[in-house]
């Protein structure tokens, strides 16, 4: 099992970033440019993560298949301050992805922290170095989206 933690400060508060983050759109507008996620079971994505599970296949750039993942969302209780997101998710060469989000108010806006725990047999050390560039990718793209206004075309 291998641990990563990747942070960042997203100037709007703690709810407007939580109120974003429980969207499928969010993931696909965060992951762009690496990751595509479709759905696979349900069919359509819902409106907000309600928690259960979902599968995806995801595409490599937009187009290049690499798999099904199940993204399992919960919704941990606040511990403070701190709220929480999981994805609790797996697939058929990673057997744990296990992805916490965790909101804390920090000043006017908010500290937001992916804590990502992997386990994929020999693969492991790969998928670490993949989440680890992934995560730094999508916590720019948060940054992105703030400084735009949640403007998700941009």
């Amino acid at each position: 099992m291998a641990q990563l933690s990747v942070s960042t400060y997203l100037d709007a508060t703690p709810d407007i970033v939580k109120t974003h983050a429980m969207t499928p759109r969010l993931l696909n507008y965060v992951a762009r440019g690496v990751l595509t996620f479709k759905p696979v079971n349900p069919p359509e994505f819902p409106e907000v993560w309600m928690p259960g599970e979902y599968t995806v296949k995801m595409l490599w750039k937009g187009f290049l298949p690499v798999g099904e993942q199940i993204i399992g969302i919960e919704h941990p209780p606040a511990e403070g301050e701190t709220e929480f997101i999981r994805d609790n998710g797996r697939g058929a060469l990673i057997k744990v992805w296990d992805h916490m989000i965790e909101l804390t108010p920090e000043g006017d806006g908010t500290r937001y922290t992916d804590r990502l725990e992997v386990k994929a047999g020999l693969l492991t050390p790969f998928v670490w170095i993949f989440a680890s560039l992934f995560y730094r990718h999508r916590q720019k793209r948060w940054r992105k989206l703030v400084r735009n206004g949640f403007d998700y075309d941009l």
